[in-house]
Parts: structure tokens; C-alpha cells; sequence
């Protein structure tokens, strides 16, 4: 029996790294953006953080679009990073990006979630000291909307909180071929990787503008491949009961897609 196709729906500047190892390893891949990530229309606001960051004990990011941003921007400010300004990420991908642009743990304090299985707000709260950060200033930088828990918990703990927007994320235009695609894909019982909840309800938005209650009862019963306990639960919420739970990060994505052979 052929191994099941694999379907990443992740933005296109994401999968790449997955996507070649993957078939590398001789499976079929289909990529299928359901979100994308934009930039920001203005950057001024970013920048007039950027320019201060000595003023900051911690620097948050929640996710690698938020590292990516950043970089680009102190890029083109022609400012380096602080070497004693810790960063906070919410999952390996993120600490995978900032070791690939050469922020090694020798040099540069990074701090993420110990528990990588659910790597979220809560789970980095953990392993935060908020006691040292109490009356300092901590920075999040993350894309346009998210949630607020992180920011929330830091206040209520003394913490001074700046968000700053970094990129947008918004749906893809679902154009008659994305749709005639999207149809085709359902059909095939693939392994679908989904790496936001966000993702999750476009495409059962998407099943249900195609065919219907049908169609949406069709993409219910696919296996799905999610990096974060809390995705894994908003997906059986949400009607999904065949599912494959990885820790964060490519690598471990990798070996769970292969573990299913």
C-alpha cells in the first residue's frame, strides 16, 4: 500500500525545509497554503521599537514570521541586536530561526517552553522568571491579532508589556482552482500537516463553501499532523478524531510523518 500523500498547509515561505526533506525521503508532497503572511503596510511603529531596545528585559516572539520581521527591519535600520536582551519563543521552529541567523545559546540567552508538546503563552510563562521581570519592560512582538494571555499574565505580575505587529496573517484568495485543487486533495485521504487552529477553520470553511455538509464530513475524518496539544484539541472540537500529535519544530514533524509508514 502507497504511503499516504502529505499535505502542508502552512504558508509557502514555511514548508520549504519540511517540503525537500520529506521528499528526500521519497514521499509525494503537496503544498496548500491555507493562511499567508503579509507585510505590514507601515512599518513606523515597529521601527520606533526596534531603535530602543535597550530599554527592554525580554523580548517575546511568538512565532518565526515575528523573528523574520524583526531581522529585516533592524536590517534595514542598520541596528544589531542587544547581546544581553534575552529572547522568549514559543516553539522549537522559532528557536530553530534564530539559531539559523546565528543567535547560538553561547552568545545570546533564549528561553522556550520545556515542555515540548505544548508550546504556547502558558507553557513559556513556566519557564519565565517573573519575579526578576517584575517593574522591567518586556516586548512582544507578534503578527497584527493573537491572543492576549501572555501580555495578560505579565501585567497582572507587574510586568510593563509592549505588542508591537510585525507582519499580517490573512486567508488566500479561494479562486475556482484552489477550490477544483482543494476537492481533489479530500478525495485523495491524505496526511494533512496544520500548524494553527486558524488554518484549521479555513479549511473546514473552505469544505463547507465546496460541498457542503458533505464535503466538510469528508475532511473530518483525514488525519491530521499538529505541532501543539491546544491545536490537537480545537481540532477534535471541531469534529476530528484521527490525529497525530508532534512536538514543535520540522524535526519532529519529520519523524511523526514518518512514523506513519
Amino acid at each position: 500500500m502507497p504511503a499516504p500523500t502529505i499535505i502542508i498547509t502552512r504558508p509557502i515561505t514555511q514548508t520549504n525545509r519540511l517540503a525537500d526533506r520529506l521528499r528526500e525521503a521519497q514521499r509525494q508532497v503537496v503544498l496548500f497554503p491555507c493562511m499567508e503572511i503579509e507585510e505590514l503596510s507601515d512599518y513606523q511603529a515597529l521601527d520606533e521599537v526596534l531603535v530602543r531596545l535597550n530599554e527592554f528585559a525580554l523580548v517575546a516572539f511568538v512565532s518565526p514570521n515575528a523573528i523574520a520581521a524583526t531581522m529585516r527591519r533592524l536590517q534595514h535600520l542598520q541596528c544589531t541586536w542587544p547581546k544581553k536582551l534575552a529572547m522568549a519563543v514559543m516553539g522549537q521552529g522559532s528557536k530553530e530561526a534564530l539559531l539559523g541567523l546565528g543567535f547560538d545559546e553561547m552568545t545570546y540567552k533564549i528561553l522556550q517552553p520545556s515542555n515540548q508538546e505544548r508550546t504556547d503563552s502558558e507553557t513559556l510563562l513556566e519557564v519565565l522568571d517573573l519575579d526578576s521581570l517584575r517593574g522591567q519592560k518586556v516586548l512582544i512582538i507578534r503578527g497584527e491579532t493573537g491572543r492576549e494571555l501572555l501580555a495578560d499574565a505579565l501585567r497582572t505580575n507587574g510586568v510593563e508589556v509592549q505588542q508591537i505587529a510585525a507582519y499580517r496573517r490573512c486567508v488566500p484568495t479561494f479562486s475556482a482552482e484552489k477550490q477544483r485543487e482543494f476537492v481533489q486533495l479530500v478525495e485523495l485521504g491524505a496526511d494533512w500537516v496544520v500548524t494553527s487552529s486558524e488554518i484549521l477553520q479555513t479549511i473546514l470553511n473552505w469544505a463547507a463553501s465546496t460541498g457542503g455538509s458533505a464535503c466538510v464530513a469528508k475532511m473530518q475524518q483525514q488525519h491530521l499532523l499538529v505541532p501543539h496539544r491546544r491545536i490537537a484539541e480545537n481540532a477534535r472540537l471541531l469534529g476530528f478524531q484521527s490525529l497525530t500529535l508532534a512536538s514543535s519544530g520540522d524535526e519532529h514533524m519529520f519523524v511523526a510523518l514518518q512514523s506513519r509508514l
